[in-house]
């Protein structure tokens, strides 16, 4: 740990503002509480809400994980996690079961959550009814009506358009029967993992400067019509070529030589484990 720093990088009256406004976030699930976002030492966009959650949550008998679109070793999430572990000197670790912290950006793991883990997930934009309304105002009043026609209509355009649902990231969800949220820029295939869920899902968007949460095993609904049902990202037929799994989210790849197409496990760390599970390690 830095000794010339705040524990965990943030003052301690910052990180208690950040404390109360999430038990705000997961007493009303879905609903996107207001809070002082700091400067962080990293640009705004590139997962300061997720940070300031992280650091003000974390502790000494923590363990860290920081995963940037299912990779452990990308650019963005190696600079969170020395961050996190020069201001804390808490452990980090690739491994999705022995992590009691996981910060995501894009991805929720493939390794189903415990109840004793949190995971964090990076917004850019929380608001999903931003599409249809600019104002800050008049979505508030929406969600307080509960009235998300508007958001239906974005689903039904694309239906009308290319005769199905197009989203490929980011699908709104209904939580706990009340307000509809951004699930961030998650693939649809990730979304049923938010349903009754054991473990505690946070979200932080620090440009937009709000938090808001899932509690464990509170109903989460992607929003569909009877006619067109929620469907995830087809798998079927593939499988990873390093570790042979099947079922999982895959990142599509092409042999710079042969031209050949092949899939690979997204969450590197869930690739790892089953790797080193069938060389007995």
């Amino acid at each position: 740990m830095n000794p010339l720093s705040n524990y965990a990088f943030l003052d301690e009256s910052s990180k208690r503002e950040i404390r109360r406004a999430t038990l705000k976030a997961i007493s009303i699930p879905g609903y996107q509480v207001p809070f002082a976002s700091r400067e962080m030492p990293i640009a705004r966009g590139w997962g300061t809400g997720g940070l300031q959650l992280t650091l003000s949550l974390v502790g000494k008998g923590d363990r860290v994980k920081v995963i940037d679109q299912g990779a452990d070793e990308s650019v963005n999430a190696v600079n969170i996690k020395k961050l996190v572990s020069s201001t804390t000197g808490v452990e980090v670790t690739e491994f999705t079961a022995s992590a009691s912290l996981i910060q995501s950006r894009h991805r929720i793991p493939e390794e189903p959550l415990q109840a004793d883990q949190i995971l964090i997930l990076q917004v850019p934009i929380p608001e999903p009814l931003r599409l249809y309304e600019r104002s800050e105002a008049a979505t508030r009043k929406l969600h307080s009506e509960k009235e998300y026609s508007g958001a239906y209509l974005i689903l039904f355009e694309q239906i009308m358009r290319y005769g199905r649902v197009s989203t490929g990231a980011d699908h709104p969800v209904m939580v706990n029967d009340r307000y509809v949220m951004a699930p961030s820029p998650i693939p649809r295939f990730d979304n049923p993992k938010m349903d009754s869920s054991d473990a505690l899902i946070l979200l932080g968007a620090g440009r937009e400067k709000k938090i808001y949460a899932v509690p464990p095993h509170t109903r989460v609904v992607s929003l569909d019509f009877k006619d067109h049902p929620f469907e995830i990202e087809s798998v079927e037929g593939r499988c990873c070529r390093l570790c042979g799994a099947t079922g999982v989210y895959f990142d599509e790849l092409q042999d710079n030589e042969t031209g050949e197409t092949f899939y690979q496990c997204n969450d590197t760390a869930h690739c790892l484990s089953l790797m080193n599970a069938e060389d007995g390690v």
